[in-house]
Order: structure tokens, then C-alpha cells, then sequence
């Protein structure tokens, strides 16, 4: 239990470290020849990395609770 939430500590710390330079490297591909809804998409990619970084944070305390037996 212990150490499936370590891991998932770090890969939540590593994560968040890495969405700015994810944030970044959406902004310099959209600054290439991306035009209508490709632009659009390519936009919603840092809140998606968000949001799956989000639902793994949740999914590792709801694995660690039911493995202590508290869910």
C-alpha cells in the first residue's frame, strides 16, 4: 500500500513539473502552419494531460484507501 502511493506521488510530482513544458511546446507547434480546428485541438492538449493526471492522482488514493480497507 505504502508504496503504491509513493509512486503515485512521484509520478503526480513529475507530471505537474512537466506541464509547463508540455503548455510550451503546444504554443510553439501552433505557431507553425496549424490553422482552424486542428489549432483548436492541439490547444486542448495541456488540459487533457491535466485531467489525466488528475484521474491517476484519484485513481492511486482510491487503489491505497481500498488496499487499507477504508473504501
Amino acid at each position: 500500500m505504502l508504496g503504491r502511493l509513493i509512486g503515485g506521488f512521484i509520478v503526480i510530482i513529475v507530471g505537474t513539473a512537466l506541464l509547463p513544458t508540455v503548455a510550451d511546446q503546444v504554443k510553439a507547434a501552433q505557431t507553425g502552419n496549424v490553422t482552424g480546428a486542428a489549432s483548436t485541438v492541439l490547444g486542448l492538449v495541456p488540459l487533457f494531460y491535466a485531467l489525466g493526471l488528475m484521474s491517476a492522482g484519484v485513481s492511486i488514493a482510491v487503489g491505497g484507501l481500498r488496499d487499507a480497507g477504508l473504501v
